[in-house]
């Protein structure tokens, strides 16, 4: 029987681990083609590996709640086929004697180390104390099986093991730190650790925690996995932007009717709904190519200008979490693309069937807290973003009207702008003009158009 090893995909750009949330089959179970074998999650979205074979689950190589880096094999699939399917690793194993000539011995003793780490991991049975032993230590620093080998493997204490910074999320030390380190000391060189322990500390604002007691009939909630991501999100964006909030009023009357006039057309047509959201994100696009220093982000004293426009639209879940598809390109689309597109992210979103990569790429975002039934809100930046839009719910109101034989009061739809930036980059001065001009594209909306 031939075997077939299904690995960690690649789920974006900016992604290189992701944590196994559900297993959906177990060994021994049928696998068709493009069923679902496992859940995983990511900080920045769920998702299903489906199978690209039929056949059999063999093995399953890690835990649910275990992190596993992308390009690594997570299970065994036993196809109908006669042999084993060649992978990567494998053809690396067929020619050991290239790859040693290629490296000083000192690189060699280490990769021999972790190769040998790695296949008595994988031929040894994990035992409760192991899978205990591979999620977090005392401290609740993560350290996968393979790390934890080779330390025991090179006499790296616990100790010295946490003194190790890493380069994996939330400080995470993968074998690749491990290996650098072992090869630092090897040569008398100063360990990362020695060097950051060297620096002088960084000031750090000092946050008291506040003693919370929960009272009688007070009823305790867990957050989900999602929430507490977005809550991290939220403070890392606090402690990184300096937030300032800039408020404009628009008259968006024309919008209403010509929508009103449109929905049922583009329904009846294309079977699409026409809400509001298209004509926000076409206005704010076309606002960003006139001010492109909105379209920003920051790296550390560098600004990055962004050369795509592309427009998150913060979109609420059944389960009162928030997710942020993104629109590609959305000065390069027309309003029934816009329309399409949003109308598809919004309902792939609230049945979380979102890819990671529609998630990802942003330059700039939308929030609508009109929908919610708020005139307006200060919304927080998405990083690394440095603007984002907030609008609130549109509103009939009497307002002075100009005309050439004088001032009148009339009725008028208006609906207030909020926009959130990073004031260490976008001043008043552009802020302002920005929403300005995202202000006069919804004022001077051409209602003769169709959609």
């Amino acid at each position: 029987m031939a075997k077939f090893e299904l690995k960690m995909p690649k789920l974006g750009e900016s992604i290189t681990e992701a944590t196994i949330t559900k297993w959906l089959k177990q060994p021994g179970d049928s696998i068709e083609l493009d069923d679902a074998i496992v859940e995983i999650a990511t900080d920045k979205v769920d998702s299903e590996i489906p199978s690209p074979v039929e056949g059999t689950l063999k093995e399953q190589l890690f835990n649910e709640g275990d992190v596993v880096e992308v390009d690594v094999t997570i299970a065994i699939i036993e196809t109908g086929g006669e042999g084993e399917e060649d992978s990567p690793a494998e053809e690396e194993k067929d020619q050991p004697e290239k790859k040693e000539k290629e490296k000083t011995p000192e690189k060699a003793q280490a990769a021999t180390t972790a190769a040998a780490a790695a296949q008595k991991e994988e031929q040894q049975p994990e035992t409760d104390e192991a899978k205990k032993t591979a999620t977090h230590d005392s401290s609740g620093r993560f350290f996968s099986p393979l790390v934890r080998s080779i330390a025991k493997e090179e006499n790296i204490s616990l100790k010295e093991l946490e003194s190790i910074p890493g380069s994996g999320k939330n400080n995470r030390l993968t074998k690749n730190d491990l290996m650098e380190y072992l090869e630092q000391r090897k040569e008398g060189k100063p360990a990362a650790a020695e060097k950051e322990q060297k620096q002088p500390p960084k000031a750090a604002k000092e946050i008291k925690k506040v003693e919370i007691t929960a009272g009688s009939g007070d009823e305790i909630i867990e957050m989900d996995r999602m929430r507490k991501l977005i809550a991290e999100h939220m403070v890392m964006s606090e402690d990184t932007s300096v937030h300032i909030t800039l408020f404009a009023e628009a008259d968006v009357s024309n919008i209403v009717s010509w929508r009103n006039k449109q929905k049922n057309i583009l329904q009846e047509r294309e079977g699409e709904k026409l809400t509001f959201t298209p004509i926000f994100i076409e206005a704010i696009a076309k606002a960003l190519r006139d001010y492109p220093m909105v379209n920003i982000s920051v790296d550390g004293d560098k600004i990055i200008k962004r050369k795509n426009i592309n427009i998150g639209m913060a979109a609420a879940l059944p389960n009162g979490n928030l997710i942020v598809p993104v629109i590609k390109n959305a000065d390069h689309k027309s309003l029934l693309g816009i329309t399409k597109e949003v109308n598809d992210l919004a309902n792939r979103a609230r049945n979380n069937q979102l890819k990671p990569d529609e998630i990802q790429g942003g330059t700039f975002t939308l929030t609508n807290f009109g929908t919610f039934g708020a005139t307006s809100g200060t919304p927080i930046i998405n990083q690394p973003q440095v603007g984002i839009l907030g609008v609130g719910i549109i509103e009939k109101k009497p307002v002075v009207i100009e005309t050439p034989r004088g001032d009148t009061i009339g009725i008028r739809h208006r609906m207030v702008l909020s926009l959130a930036c990073d004031h260490r980059v976008v001043d008043g001065a552009l802020g302002g003009k920005f929403l300005k001009r995202v202000a006069e594209y919804l004022e001077n909306f051409d209602t003769k158009q169709t959609i």
